[in-house]
């Protein structure tokens, strides 16, 4: 028999019992269809992840106060206030050829009033050079201006949650509302940029001068921050101004040698990786999780060709009677395998590519589907069927043609 028979033969096999070769491929169909679907969204999420990284900016340094110590108990960045203005002036005025803009920022909260609505939201105290720095677009009216800057102007643009909770959809540009008693007028509102990669609603804000917010809302008297914000020339760049930075703050903070960082500087690459790196953990693991349907499938094609091999008996000891050969005979069941395992393996590719794209669009999530992964979960489909066929195939071919012919 050559190859195209052998083949012929196989198919007509499967095809005579149909709903028996579709049951059998059914555990290859879902475990190729689930290994799909898993990597496709979790590639999206991957994807998402960094766009929604990117736009907080690029080539981006975000330094944090260092964190307190109290009683033996380490309270985290942030839990003192360790960083100045004059921090990040010194900073930029010390390597212009690193830093390309530069905005310390002052966090501040409370109850926003419009008429009968109210808001409880934050506050951040910036600088005019946050908005290009955070590629942040004002979608209706302007933003402040250096001269609202200098003279702590009572003025602000606010997030598009903001709008949509406080003002009751209607244009807020113009408007004046009370935070603490204290009235700021809108003079724009901020393009909508959605959730972060940690779940938090970035339009959820009010944007107002550093100075207003240090005035007004912080009355503070000394010049801490929350936080300093450096935007680079270049990707490329990140590492020596992070060595730079942190010469200097430790400089400018008078820490002794061997004494840790009061301060924290992350970059945007930091983050995107560590953001990636959980992603293609999960992937991974549920992946895995996936896969071992695609073990429970070849368990069930080996299972139901030991059993076609036992129901077709004579027609073995018949074929070899008339001069199959033993290789012949284990070409044709280990083809019947393998037909079953790639035919399952299509389906579950088609299922899962459909069922990924319709997670994607009923909740509105990235998909992203890599030929890689095609290719691979088809050929490990065909690696199955090939696998777990061999042994019922290799049976079969052994068989003694004279018992074959007896058997009942």
């Amino acid at each position: 028999m050559n190859v195209y028979m052998i083949f012929k033969v196989a198919m007509r096999a499967l095809f005579r019992n149909k709903v028996r070769s579709f049951l059998t491929a059914l555990g290859i169909i879902v475990g190729i269809a689930a290994v799909i679907a898993v990597v496709a969204i979790g590639e999206g999420a991957s994807i998402s992840m960094k766009a929604q990284i990117s736009s907080m900016g690029d080539n981006i340094i975000i330094v944090f106060p260092g964190s307190a110590n109290t009683g033996g108990v380490r309270l985290g960045a942030g839990g003192q206030q360790t960083l100045m203005l004059e921090d990040g002036e010194a900073m930029r005025r010390d390597y212009p050829e690193l830093i390309k803009t530069f905005t310390p920022l002052l966090r501040s909260g409370g109850q926003a009033i419009f008429q009968q609505n109210n808001w409880s939201t934050q506050v951040q105290g910036v600088t005019t050079e946050f908005f290009p720095l955070r590629k942040w677009d004002i979608a209706a009216g302007a933003a402040f201006t250096d001269a609202d800057l200098r003279s702590a102007t009572r003025v602000c643009v606010v997030g598009q949650t903001v709008v949509d909770n406080l003002f009751d959809g209607q244009d807020p540009v113009g408007e004046t509302f009370r935070i603490r008693n204290i009235p700021f007028r809108v003079l724009g509102v901020l393009s909508r940029k959605g959730t972060n990669s940690m779940g938090m609603d970035q339009d959820d804000i009010i944007i107002a001068p550093f100075t207003t917010v240090k005035r007004n809302l912080k009355s503070g008297a000394f010049n801490n921050v929350d936080q300093l914000l450096f935007s680079l020339y270049s990707l490329d760049q990140i590492p020596e101004a992070k060595r730079q930075l942190t010469a200097l703050l430790r400089q400018r903070h008078r820490l002794a040698p061997g004494t840790p960082d009061d301060f924290t500087a992350v970059d945007m690459v930091e983050i995107a990786d560590m953001a990636t790196s959980i992603s293609k953990m999960m992937t991974i693991l549920m992946a895995v999780v996936a896969s071992i349907s695609l073990l429970v499938g070849g368990i069930g094609i080996m299972n139901i060709m030991l059993v076609s091999v036992t129901e077709r008996t004579r027609e073995i000891g018949l074929r070899m009677a008339i001069g199959a050969s033993p290789a012949a005979i284990l070409m044709q069941f280990l083809t019947e395998a393998a037909v079953l395992s790639t035919m399952g393996g299509l389906i579950g590719i088609g299922l899962g590519m459909a069922g990924a794209r319709t997670v994607g669009n009923i909740n509105h999530w990235p998909i992203f589907i890599t030929p890689a992964s095609v290719v691979i979960s088809f050929g490990f489909s065909a690696f199955v069927g090939v696998f777990f066929g061999f042994y019922p195939a290799l049976r079969a071919s052994r068989l003694n043609p004279i018992d074959c012919l007896r058997y009942e």
